[in-house]
């Protein structure tokens, strides 16, 4: 392949991820997500002190009736209504999300208008998903609804229906898609929710804090082991099997077995490879992410309704980019809770999509290594040359993932809070987090909105990646996919999260 490739490619595919290459060393998408994700988080914990400042946002509830759809999470703002709630939502993130855009030197007024768009399209799909007949679990949600028959999906399976829209305007409306391009920034969300989302494992760690530093353990060593064995194969399978040169073998080895799209990116740069190299497989990992995202939670339901924590880890192990894979915990959380329950045993909310972020955030931290040790091999003994320049430690810091720096400040806030506080001061800690958690629930739904409609499957196809897309088919559904479910099982068979109370 060469430069040529991109010719013809659209905002949703090459260009994106090649744009995104030059970030690493400036205010980025990682740094805005800290800074919005505590800000949220802050707000949140005014309420310890009897301030609600943020109990406006929207909630939305399952539904028969539509007028029942909508409220203010908090009951201090009910006076505004679910309409009036959606409202001040959509007017507080287009304000502040315009501010980060304008930060981030793009386009305020483009942002401000393709927001617009990309908040209403989603959070209609999700209200729609979260419509009775598709969402209510059990026997007595359908006779509370009078209704006879439901699918089953749970509130939290209506995020795909926000990626079933995303993707229908991917590749039906590719004009529209690309009119809405500068507010589908899946991965600028979901690292805000991953942000506020420590905050919420904090509080559903604080009762059961040596089986979550258990499950800590687990998944740091389930993490070592997999990828000490998934990079080398897939490297082995694209350079031996394929005859991918090297510059082509390593990014795409990382996009398949570390962390899609960040993963490709860092380590293309490691290497000093080509921008179109980690475009292109940023691209198939997106591609590749949807179909994970709709295939792997209900496999994990059908198969592992009993090991609900390999099923986290699975996630987490499996499926690649941020977004898919917390957003793939989340819907494997609400299918086998659900199932679990329809069988009279009830789970504890929170602990398998705290399973799968956590695996997922030490493998972002990996990212930083990995690169750092691929540099040093690159440009010290592959593509040597009198000037090349030596990778240094500090190459580890500049590809560090920052949110993670977010996800660990509300953790131990709120583990702090919950554990280090009077009782009167710690009990007001989960509902103030909650409140947060709302928040993290939008920026869910606007995630999958936008990995919808980035994946233009005509279109990648159109681009000749034919033999990439081979290897990473082989790759994930032949290797990953299974060597990623038999260590999750080592690791985490026969244990189960706490009973709810």
């Amino acid at each position: 392949m060469s430069n040529a490739t991109l010719t013809g490619l659209g905002p949703h595919t090459a260009a994106e991820p090649a744009a995104r290459l030059n970030e690493a060393k400036s205010f980025n998408e990682d740094w805005l997500a800290v800074i919005l994700g505590l800000a949220i988080f802050g707000l949140a914990l005014a309420g310890l002190v009897r301030i609600d400042l943020i109990g406006w946002v929207v909630s939305t509830s399952v539904w028969s009736n539509l007028g029942q759809a909508l409220g203010p999470v908090s009951k201090n703002y009910a006076a505004i209504g679910g309409i009036g709630a959606l409202l001040a939502t959509y007017v507080a993130l287009t304000i502040v999300l315009s501010a980060g855009a304008a930060a981030l030197k793009s386009d305020v007024k483009r942002f401000a208008l393709a927001f617009t768009a990309v908040f209403w399209i989603a959070y209609a799909s999700w209200i729609v998903g979260n419509y009775a007949n598709f969402a209510a679990v059990t026997l007595a949600d359908q006779q509370k609804f009078g209704i006879t028959w439901s699918l089953k999906l749970t509130n939290e399976g209506a995020y795909i229906f926000a990626l079933i829209v995303g993707l229908f305007i991917a590749n039906f409306l590719p004009r529209f898609a690309d009119a809405i391009k500068d507010a589908v920034r899946p991965e600028l969300y979901i690292k805000i929710a991953i942000v506020i989302l420590g905050g919420f494992i904090a509080v559903t760690a604080s009762g059961k804090l040596s089986f979550a530093s258990s499950l800590l353990l687990r998944g740091v060593a389930a993490i070592v082991e997999a990828y000490l064995i998934y990079w080398a194969v897939v490297y082995f399978i694209a350079r031996k099997w394929l005859g991918f040169s090297r510059e082509w073998s390593a990014p795409l080895a990382a996009g398949i077995s570390i962390c899609g799209i960040s993963a490709a990116i860092a380590i293309g740069g490691a290497i000093r490879a080509r921008p179109v190299v980690p475009a292109l497989v940023s691209s198939l990992v997106l591609v590749f992410s949807v179909i994970e995202l709709l295939i792997l939670p209900f496999a994990a339901q059908t198969w592992l309704a009993h090991e609900p924590l390999v099923a986290g880890a699975w996630m987490g192990l499996a499926v690649k980019t941020d977004g898919a894979a917390v957003a793939a915990g989340g819907i494997t959380e609400s299918l086998i809770l659900a199932k679990n329950a329809a069988e009279g045993i009830h789970y504890q909310p929170g602990w398998i999509l705290g399973t799968a972020v956590t695996i997922k955030v030490f493998i972002d931290i990996f990212i930083g290594v990995w690169a750092f040790i691929l540099g040093y091999i690159w440009t010290n003994h592959i593509n040597v040359t009198r000037d090349a320049e030596k990778t240094r430690a500090r190459e580890i810091w500049e590809r560090f993932p920052k949110f993670i720096i977010g996800f660990v400040i509300t953790f131990f806030v709120g583990l702090y809070l919950v554990l280090g506080t009077p009782a009167d001061i710690a009990s007001k800690v989960p509902p103030a987090i909650g409140e947060a958690n709302t928040f993290r629930v939008i920026f869910f739904i606007l995630t999958f909105f936008s990995i919808g409609v980035l994946s233009n499957f005509k279109a990648l196809w159109r681009e000749g990646l034919g033999k990439l897309a081979f290897v990473y088919f082989v790759s994930i559904f032949g290797f990953v996919i299974w060597v990623g479910l038999a260590i999750s099982y080592i690791f985490f068979h026969g244990i189960t999260p706490p009973l709810a109370s």
